[in-house]
C-alpha cells in the first residue's frame, strides 16, 4: 500500500484470498508477500506488494530482491498490481524493467444476505461437502483450462486450513458445475467456479453460488468476495446480478 496509508478493503480481501489459495512457501519482505507455488496455476505464486517502499530507489532494490527470490527457485517474478494498494510508482518501474501488463481482474464483494435474496428458487440438484471429491476436482480441472499437473492443485487444496465448502451442481449423476468457499473471520471467499459447456445458461453456476452463500451464512460469514476476469462477460453478469459490487480492479505484471 502507499506509504503512510491505512490498510484498504482491497488489501484485506487480497490477503484473505492468498490464505484461501495457499502457496507452498510464503516469505514476507517489508510487508510484500512473496509466494512460491510450483505445480499450481501461476497466479497463486504472484507477489502481493502490500508493504511500503520509500521512494523509487527503495522500490528498485525491493524488486531486485524479489527477482532473486524467484530466480533461486527456478521461476520468474510476477506481480499483482492494485491501484491504491501497491506502492506508488511500482507499476511504472516494472514496465521500465520489461514486465508486460497481463490480465485485468475485478475484485468484488457483497453482503451474504443480498446474495441469498437474489438467489431465488428453482436451483438445480446440489451437493455441498467439506472436502473436494474426485468428481468435483475433475470438473473444475476440465473447465479451468490450466495445464498444471493436477497433483499440484490437489496439494494446494490440502494446504487450506480454514473451514471450506465444495459445492456441485448435478445433472442426474453427473457433476456439471462446481465452486468452493473458504471462511475467514466474517467473510467467505468464493473460488473455483466452473461450469461444463453443455450446462451453461441453465442456472447451474447460479445454483452453486447460492449453495455456497447459504453455507457461508450458516457458518457466520456475513460478507462474500470473489475475483473474476473483467472480460469474462457471462461471469460478470452473473455476479452483478447476484449483488456483487466491485471493490477494485487489478492487473498483473509478468516478466517477458
Amino acid at each position: 500500500m502507499p506509504s503512510g496509508s491505512e490498510p484498504t478493503l482491497a488489501t484485506d480481501l487480497q490477503e484473505r484470498a492468498a490464505r484461501a489459495l495457499p502457496a507452498e512457501h510464503v516469505e514476507r519482505l517489508g510487508g510484500w508477500w512473496l509466494r512460491h507455488a510450483p505445480g499450481c496455476a501461476w497466479w497463486v505464486g504472484t507477489v502481493l506488494p502490500h508493504g511500503t517502499a520509500d521512494g523509487p530507489g527503495e522500490l528498485a532494490v525491493r524488486v531486485t530482491e524479489v527477482e532473486r527470490y524467484y530466480a533461486e527457485r527456478g521461476s520468474q517474478a510476477r506481480f499483482q498490481i492494485t491501484a491504491g494498494v501497491a506502492p506508488e510508482g511500482l507499476d511504472e518501474l516494472l514496465a521500465e524493467r520489461g514486465y508486460r501488463r497481463h490480465g485485468l481482474m475485478s475484485l468484488r464483494a457483497a453482503p451474504t444476505c443480498r446474495v441469498l435474496e437474489r438467489a431465488g428458487s428453482g436451483s438445480p440438484c446440489l451437493r455441498v461437502q467439506e472436502r473436494p471429491t474426485r468428481a468435483w476436482f475433475e470438473t473444475w480441472h476440465a473447465v479451468s483450462g490450466t495445464d498444471t499437473d493436477p497433483s499440484g492443485e490437489w496439494a494446494l487444496l490440502r494446504r487450506v486450513r480454514s473451514l471450506s465448502a465444495y459445492a456441485c451442481a448435478l445433472a442426474g449423476d453427473e457433476v456439471v458445475a462446481v465452486g468452493r468457499a473458504v471462511a475467514d473471520t466474517g467473510w467467505a471467499g468464493l473460488f473455483g467456479m466452473a461450469t461444463r459447456a453443455r450446462a451453461r445458461g441453465r442456472g447451474a453456476a447460479r445454483g452453486v453460488l447460492a449453495a455456497l452463500a447459504r453455507w457461508a451464512d450458516a457458518n457466520g460469514a456475513d460478507h462474500l468476495y470473489l475475483q473474476v476476469e473483467r472480460d469474462n462477460a457471462a461471469a460478470v453478469r452473473l455476479y452483478e446480478g447476484m449483488g456483487f459490487g466491485e471493490v477494485s480492479e487489478y492487473h498483473y505484471r509478468v516478466a517477458t
